[in-house]
């Protein structure tokens, strides 16, 4: 049996899909309980119910770039996994980003099925879990003060906290596609001479086509008044990127 096969055996399914059906159960009761509780304190049942309708086509699309996440993850690590990940507490950018760098640490050239291994499939899935515990126990242990100070700031500087945090986390994903992009091109001209270029270019294309792509999204959303775009702008753009390395690749 090989080791893909193992990874997409019915008792990952089992383990995973179950994990799933808990936080799925949990989040219908959650609805009908703020439902009740809406309805408790005199809200329009007709305008909750359009407000239910409408949250859920505007899920849709943006649910397909998980999609391609999952589809993306899954020729390395098996179905189960990345559905789990990305159904329950993941994030796309975090998961994809962060299995690449614990396969590359652990020897591998990348998320590749053929070079996978149970220590590596491991070591891999440990990073992934641990690493994102970090969000949960900041929200344990510091949400509360977070929300006070944040609050405070916002009536007397004008949200001096909350813009920090749009700035810390703007410098952060700014760090990450450097890193991406100096990657790429440093393999690009790995060659000898100036001019002799040993990698390939369909990183750099691809990575222009999607960031192109997503500049369109945020013009339409921005300068076109058409906010319902930006809900599509994450999964718009990897379409493009994926479309673009099938053509280029």
């Amino acid at each position: 049996m090989t080791i893909l096969s193992q990874l997409n055996s019915p008792a990952m399914y089992l383990i995973c899909g179950g994990v799933i059906a808990v936080v799925a159960l949990i989040c219908v009761v959650f609805m009908i309980r703020a439902y009740r509780a809406g309805l408790a304190i005199g809200m329009d049942a007709t305008k909750m119910r359009r407000v239910i309708i409408s949250s859920t086509t505007f899920t849709i699309l943006p649910a397909v770039g998980i999609l391609l996440g999952v589809i993306a993850l899954s020729g390395a690590l098996g179905t189960p996994l990345p559905w789990l990940r990305l159904s329950v507490i993941g994030a796309l950018h975090y998961e994809t980003q962060v299995a690449q760098g614990a396969a590359e640490s652990v020897g591998l050239s990348g998320l590749n099925a053929t070079e996978m291994t149970a220590t590596a499939f491991s070591t891999i899935t440990l990073v992934m879990s641990a690493c994102i515990m970090g969000g949960i126990l900041m929200s344990i242990f510091f949400t509360k003060r977070y929300t006070k100070r944040l609050g405070s700031s916002d009536s007397k500087s004008g949200g001096v906290a909350g813009g920090f945090g749009d700035k810390a986390m703007t410098a952060m994903f700014i760090g990450l596609v450097s890193a991406y992009v100096g990657n790429y091109v440093g393999q690009l001209v790995s060659g000898e001479g100036l001019f002799t270029f040993a990698g390939s270019w369909t990183p750099i294309a691809v990575m222009a086509v999607a960031a192109i792509a997503m500049a369109v999204f945020l013009y339409l959303a921005e300068k076109k008044q058409a906010a319902w775009v930006e809900n599509f702008s994450i999964a718009g753009s990897m379409l493009c990127g994926m479309i673009a390395a099938v053509l280029i690749g």
